[in-house]
């Protein structure tokens, strides 16, 4: 048990690497979106062009999600911390956009709900990842739930960003038909992201508890 203890790699083990790089300059890119979407105000109301910079900001950073993956598989440098970051990173992403949006009242009806059970899935994992470390486990990587969840985040989020109205000229049906189907595509990923939650915590038994493996 004790070598077995010893022979699990360390979190920074191989930290220096091209995807985590990448990964960190998505969490800083992460950090511009927001104070551009805060810019911006609601609906671009404070500043139509900050607004469109946050949403290519946004796309930006969850494109990126795919190159930092691509590049840890094909060189064969998948670490723990990268395994770590990826997902906080996206959870940055993705919990910063919908407080933001829901601040500004972009979300509703239950904009704050909708919100705030994001918020304790996403929360809730990030703390269970960090226990599993901390115990001696090893990081589970997103299962296939969680990236079908973060890929509709990111589609439902992004539309909801995108400065529709600034290219329909007034027409308030096609505005309002395209508000409720990314409202639409939001919930569909809120059912994702509790589904692939439920998930991970039954991956984390089988692999033997929080740090318990033999």
């Amino acid at each position: 048990m004790a070598q077995q203890q010893s022979n699990r790699p360390s979190l920074l083990d191989g930290w220096r690497t091209v995807p985590n790089f990448v990964t960190m300059g998505r969490i800083a890119l992460v950090v511009v979106f927001l104070i551009m979407l805060g810019i911006g105000g609601p609906d671009g109301s404070r500043g139509i062009g900050a607004r469109w910079a946050a949403f290519v900001l946004f796309v930006l950073a969850a494109i990126s999600d795919k190159l930092d993956g691509y590049l840890a598989r094909k060189y064969n440098k998948v670490t723990e911390l990268g395994k770590l970051l990826d997902p906080i990173a996206d959870k940055l992403l993705v919990c910063g956009a919908l407080v933001m949006l829901a601040a500004f009242g972009e979300l509703n009806p239950g904009g704050w709900v909708i919100t705030a059970l994001f918020l304790i899935r996403e929360l809730g994992i990030t703390i269970m990842r960090f226990f599993v470390i901390d115990t001696g486990g090893s990081v589970i990587a997103a299962n296939h739930a969680g990236k079908l969840k973060t890929l509709f985040e990111c589609i439902g989020l992004g539309m909801v960003i995108f400065p529709m109205w600034t290219l329909v000229g007034g027409n308030t049906g096609f505005e309002g038909f395209y508000y409720w189907l990314s409202y639409a595509v939001v919930l569909v990923a809120l059912v994702l992201c509790l589904y692939s939650g439920g998930v991970y915590v039954a991956q984390v038994k089988r692999a033997g508890g929080f740090g318990r493996k033999s």
